[in-house]
């Protein structure tokens, strides 16, 4: 009863009118929360799935048209072996499990990243659960897999320069080089959210955050809960927000 009191004090104080129209999250502390229960890694990784759970079913319920999450980066490889193994199991065991929450709940998943890298086994399931939600119209849900912002600027630029060997001379402007992103159909993110208390975005979305507005929770992610992501909607409401009006005055 505690809880449910909590929650609806929260959604109280949100205002529906100006919600984010694109939530970003940097899902981190999967490892931390395992070690404080001498559990394995992978223990924490698993629990993290619960969280994903949490913060697209909150985002679906206020109705927040996109939310991405950083699920894997081109710097996870340097893992080792077993866990990163481990990771894409949990991947394709997530992505067979949820689809038929997703639909219930009309939500559309996406993804960004170098997916032509990934074993063909994940890229296959991946491929099935796109389809499987192509036609919903609710939530955009946007797992960043193999994903690094400076691989992507680096891909985008590489899609310009073809683009422009194939057409004469290509304008090289922001709007050019935005067109060409992974995130090319979808706004950028209106608030970032990173868990764990850590101050850095990790190589995520660089081009797309410059203007968002940035919170910071010290909860590692399996703690994450949709209080939380409440939470952060109520501050970033309570934010006036500034594009690019820094000076010296």
């Amino acid at each position: 009863m505690k809880t449910e009191s909590s929650e609806s004090r929260l959604l109280a104080q949100i205002d529906l009118d100006r919600l984010p129209r694109h939530v970003a999250v940097i899902m981190d502390g999967n490892g931390r929360w395992a070690k404080k229960r001498r559990l394995p890694r992978i223990a924490g990784h698993r629990a993290g799935i619960r969280a994903v759970r949490q913060s697209v079913e909150a985002c679906a319920r206020l109705g927040v048209p996109y939310l991405t999450l950083y699920a894997f980066s081109v710097e996870n490889w340097k893992r080792p072996h077993t866990e990163t193994t481990l990771l894409m199991s949990l991947l394709r065991e997530y992505l067979k499990k949820e689809i038929a929450e997703l639909n219930r709940q009309n939500i559309r998943l996406a993804v960004i990243g170098r997916i032509h890298e990934l074993a063909k086994p994940v890229q296959r399931d991946l491929e099935t659960a796109l389809e499987d939600t192509r036609q919903n119209t609710g939530l955009r849900l946007t797992l960043a897999l193999n994903y690094g912002a400076r691989a992507e600027l680096v891909d985008a630029v590489r899609e310009l320069v073809e683009f422009a060997s194939h057409n004469g001379d290509a304008v090289i402007d922001e709007p050019a080089l935005s067109s060409h992103l992974y995130t090319r159909d979808m706004p950028d993110p209106d608030l970032l959210i990173r868990t764990s208390g850590e101050l850095r975005l990790s190589n995520f979305l660089l081009w797309q955050v410059a203007y968002s507005e940035l919170w910071v929770t010290e909860t590692l992610w399996p703690d994450f809960t949709q209080e939380h992501l409440f939470q952060a909607i109520i501050d970033y409401q309570k934010r006036e927000r500034r594009y690019g009006g820094i000076g010296l005055g």
